[in-house]
């Protein structure tokens, strides 16, 4: 019965990331084009561009290979197991055990490495350098979120999201300046790997700027339907990630019960809300940055990462 329960718990952990990862895009839209007194496309529009595409035919180029096709749904699988692995209105899940930060990492790293070869697969210039240009923020970006971990398994003496959560809910942390320095780094991790403004601005294709979009933009039908939803799901991971480590808050302990499942849920939705609504405003009062400053920007994100690690191997109570 035990496992059973446990079964259904991850089940619906895995439906919920899948279900809201559209949501939450069409919110951030939403809500910018409101700040910018838009009236803007229904939040429910995400969905309805995916069920568009997975009506439309697959168009392929004459030289694309088996991998041009296949990537969509590696990327889009590798994607959907790292999200629903951070715990996000519980602890203690079903796949708990394979929960760990630097698993999530790779698991995104793999997903990055296959959309970037099939950029170059058909061999289009714009291919090219949206693949090149990939590479070239993840080189950057890899590192901090590294070193991010190392900061919070320093402080928690594991790399398990469930134990860095449960502690970090516990009064026994409380305020750190490592902490504090590991949540901006990782938040502007997560504008690099989201292809957020100032990096990136998902609602352009401007060859002279465009990174994602330039490495799908030979993908069309379901193909590209199983690319936007994987991008739609990093960005509800990477937010799920900073509300599960760093505002743990009334998430649910394993086996407490279906109340306390169903409080841990609508505080979740609160704190995506929350966040959507904090990106939408940052977005919308940040100009992009030109491509070659980007390495600054995820530098300061590096530097950020490396001092609250250090600053923990000083002293613990930092």
């Amino acid at each position: 019965m035990v496992v059973i329960s446990d079964i259904i718990v991850q089940g619906v952990q895995m439906l919920l990331v899948l279900l809201l990862a559209p949501l939450l895009t069409g919110y951030v839209r939403k809500i910018k084009a409101r700040l910018l007194r838009r009236q803007g496309a229904s939040v429910f529009q995400p969905y309805r561009d995916l069920l568009r595409l997975l009506r439309k035919e697959v168009v392929l180029a004459e030289n694309a290979s088996w991998l041009f096709r296949v990537t969509p749904y590696i990327t889009f699988a590798a994607i959907w197991v790292a999200a629903a692995l951070v715990p996000t209105f519980a602890t203690g899940l079903l796949f708990n055990w394979t929960a760990d930060l630097i698993a999530i990492v790779a698991l995104l790293g793999s997903a990055r490495f296959f959309l970037a070869l099939a950029g170059m697969d058909v061999g289009t210039s714009f291919g090219g350098i949206g693949s090149s240009r990939e590479v070239m923020i993840a080189a950057l970006a890899e590192p901090a979120m590294l070193l991010i971990v190392f900061c919070l398994a320093l402080v928690a003496g594991s790399t398990q999201l469930s134990t860095v959560s449960h502690l970090l809910a516990s009064s026994y942390v409380g305020l750190r300046v490592s902490l504090g320095m590991a949540l901006v780094a990782l938040f502007m991790v997560a504008i690099a790997e989201n292809a957020r403004i100032p990096v990136d601005n998902p609602a352009t294709h401007l060859e002279l700027t465009m990174v994602h979009e330039a490495m799908i933009l030979e993908y069309s039908g379901r193909h590209l339907a199983m690319i936007e939803l994987g991008a739609f799901l990093k960005l509800l991971l990477y937010v799920s990630l900073i509300a599960c480590v760093f505002f743990p808050w009334q998430i649910a302990l394993y086996g407490s019960g279906a109340l306390s499942y169903t409080i841990g849920a609508g505080a979740y939705i609160v704190k995506l809300a929350l966040a959507g609504f904090l990106l939408a405003l940052f977005e919308t009062a940040t100009a992009k940055m030109r491509v070659f400053r980007v390495p600054q920007f995820l530098g300061v994100a590096f530097m950020l990462g490396l001092l609250g690690t250090l600053l923990l191997f000083v002293s613990r109570s930092f």
